[in-house]
């Protein structure tokens, strides 16, 4: 037997490498709001270790606690996945007039069939039919454009874990989610002022305290604290952390389009969903039926993927694969390398309230 011919590639070694700063990484994914003495009880270790490790973590901008808004809360319909071709030497060109719109949410240079990938949410008050026919097609160095619209995801990104912990860990953390237990807001209408001035503040971050809160609004902590309870505890706000999967060991990103028998789409969004690979899985409409956008420790990961996951999976008759080559921006958040930038303003909208009075929490 031959040997095989192709090199040998190390996988890069991750920028978060010290366990206890993995640990914190992994324990915030499932609970990202919990008490950093909580946090180090469960992990083991110091409470002033955990807080000196989180802290450094999000000064040097390599992880950052945020909120992930209800879609309906700032969407007027489901999102939209773009592929786009450029002219010779003009991706990157290309991709930075992407960023200059705040409907783009997620924006990666690629290579295979595709130069870019992005995805499109059409945030109130916009147009998304003039975005997709006239003002995008229209930026110099694109040569060509599809897109499909996502039916339902039921894996989203902030589901991606980091499987580092024991089974009594993650049942602890379990405990300290915030939980929705209120009903959801239907229109951002709906929120008074301080609602809608908390909601953006939980936007930007997440683990801010109720005297914090109260500081930057100028409001009682009593009544920060229950606008954060309301907030939290209707689902208008998701909490979530940030983290560059490059950043803890998980360099390649890969978007992979199927064509999939109907009767087989559902099967396959659930096997898809349950693996560890995924960051977003959706059914779509258009040239495919399911994608999966997935985090990879190197080839040797996802060529297995490919072929033994994939490979098993019933009604699968085609793919499509486009690796990522550098993400620039993720959840509204633009991208420098492993480094995660401020939110792209503009995002939460709505109509100034003129009549109702505001009300204050007791």
């Amino acid at each position: 037997m031959s040997a095989d011919p192709t090199p040998a590639r190390e996988e890069a070694s991750p920028v978060i490498d010290d366990p206890v700063s993995l640990d914190i990484v992994a324990a915030l994914q499932i609970a990202p709001r919990v008490p950093a003495a909580k946090l180090a009880e469960i992990l083991e270790q110091p409470t002033t270790t955990v807080t000196r490790k989180l802290k450094r973590l999000q000064q040097e901008r390599l992880v950052k606690v945020i909120g992930r808004f209800a879609w309906p809360l700032v969407t007027s319909g489901n999102p939209i996945q773009i592929w786009i071709c450029c002219q010779p030497g003009r991706s990157y060109e290309v991709a930075e007039s992407l960023k200059q719109f705040p409907e783009i949410q997620f924006v990666m240079v690629t290579s295979g069939s595709a130069d870019i990938y992005a995805d499109l949410y059409p945030l109130l008050g916009s147009d998304a039919n003039d975005l997709l026919s006239r003002r995008i097609p229209s930026i110099p160095g694109i040569a060509s454009a599809r897109s499909q619209l996502v039916l339902k995801s039921p894996r989203v990104g902030q589901s991606w874990r980091l499987n580092r912990l024991n089974e009594q860990q993650r049942q602890e953390l379990e405990s300290c989610r915030d939980q929705v237990v209120l009903p959801a807001f239907s229109r951002i209408e709906d929120l008074s002022d301080i609602d809608f001035r908390t909601l953006q503040e939980l936007g930007n971050n997440s683990r801010i305290t109720a005297a914090d809160l109260a500081r930057k609004l100028s409001v009682s902590s009593s009544t920060a604290y229950r606008s954060m309870q309301v907030v939290l505890g209707s689902g208008a706000i998701s909490p979530r952390v940030e983290v560059e999967p490059a950043a803890v060991g998980f360099p390649l990103n890969a978007n992979i389009s199927l064509q999939v028998d109907p009767s087989a789409i559902p099967e396959v969004l659930a096997d898809l969903s349950r693996h560890p690979s995924a960051r977003m899985v959706s059914m779509v409409a258009g040239s495919a039926s399911v994608t999966h956008n997935g985090a990879f420790t190197g080839p040797a990961q996802l060529a297995d993927f490919i072929t033994e996951d994939l490979g098993a999976l019933r009604g699968v008759h085609s793919m499509d694969i486009c690796i990522g080559m550098n993400v620039l921006r993720r959840y509204w958040m633009d991208r420098d390398g492993y480094r995660i930038g401020e939110q792209v303003p503009g995002i939460l909208r709505r109509r100034p309230r003129t009549s109702e009075p505001e009300r204050e929490y007791q």
